[in-house]
């Protein structure tokens, strides 16, 4: 970008539009940093509550409710493009492999597997995985891997 312009001048990426930014940490207001480590120390468990987070991290409730849904760390903004896949597979060689070859198909990068004991034939079973370069929309997705032979039951978790 030429210096002196804004970023208004760039078609599709103007601020408001929810465009995300990577911004060094070191160049950001003093509040934004707050908010991090206020919302880490209500997850974490070390704060009861935001008020409490906040008044640990000497920041106003304010700010704290102005921001928190627009300030997070890399990895929470990457958290937000993974969904997961609760299943009931009939348990025959071949179907947990065909589920996985067509989410491998779609894009689906795929994170973690879990499946329990087949019970009455039938297995349950978890998928995480990584949806950014998934070539269909997670409804779509969830229609076609429900009608692969032995899917029993099929929903889609997405964040």
């Amino acid at each position: 970008m030429a210096e002196g312009s804004d970023m208004s001048d760039m078609r599709g990426t103007a601020p408001g539009d929810g465009t995300y930014l990577l911004v060094d940490s070191r160049v950001l207001p003093p509040a934004f940093l707050k908010v991090i480590k206020a919302k880490q120390l209500f997850a974490q468990g070390r704060a009861r509550s935001f008020s409490d987070a906040t008044k640990a991290v000497g920041l106003s409730r304010s700010a704290f409710y102005k921001y928190k849904d627009s300030v997070f760390t890399w990895q929470n903004v990457s958290a937000r493009h993974i969904a997961t896949l609760v299943a009931e597979l009939v348990d025959e060689p071949g179907v947990l492999s065909e589920l996985l070859a067509a989410l491998s198909r779609r894009g689906a990068n795929i994170l973690t597997v879990n499946q329990n004991i087949p019970v009455d034939g039938v297995a349950p079973i978890s998928i995480s995985m990584r949806t950014t370069k998934l070539q269909a929309d997670i409804a779509s997705l969830a229609d076609e891997l429900s009608a692969l032979p032995g899917v029993v039951n099929l929903r889609m978790l997405s964040n």
